[in-house]
């Protein structure tokens, strides 16, 4: 059953950090929407021009894993209090988050620099978006 709730909660918390640096990028320029959807260095996979909808597919499966992960957390290991429903999703977002330094150092195509603070505070940002969307979808399921 968390697989399926968590399914849920990655599928609503994914749509709404892509839709928010797909909407960033559209308006500012900062690439943080093209860094997100990036495969470009992964051997094989890298190579590919993938259409819009398969750079979403691989997006969402990490978001899939993030949301299984946090509904087994609390169907099946912990209490589900409102601290921890918190404290969970920050972290997993968070670490979610930190993904931006090697992902930007990785990348091939054009994408923020590692040292760009608006793109760094744009992608905080979102991620945080994903935390709350993140709780606030464990409720709904």
């Amino acid at each position: 059953m968390f697989v399926r709730w968590g399914i849920y909660a990655g599928t609503t918390s994914g749509l709404a950090l892509g839709m928010y640096m797909w909407f960033v990028e559209l308006i500012t320029g900062v690439r943080v929407y093209t860094l997100l959807m990036n495969v470009d260095f992964i051997p094989i996979v890298g190579s590919i021009h993938w259409p819009v909808f398969m750079e979403w597919l691989f997006h969402m499966v990490i978001s899939w894993g993030i949301g299984i992960l946090y509904c087994f957390l609390f169907m099946r290991r912990m209490k589900a209090a409102p601290n921890r429903l918190w404290g969970a999703a920050v972290i997993l977002s968070g670490m979610a988050a930190l993904t931006y330094f090697p992902l930007t150092y990785l990348a091939i195509k054009d994408t923020p620099s590692i040292t760009d603070g608006t793109a760094v505070a744009y992608w905080m940002a979102g991620h945080l978006l994903y935390a709350v969307v993140l709780k606030s979808s464990y409720y709904r399921t």
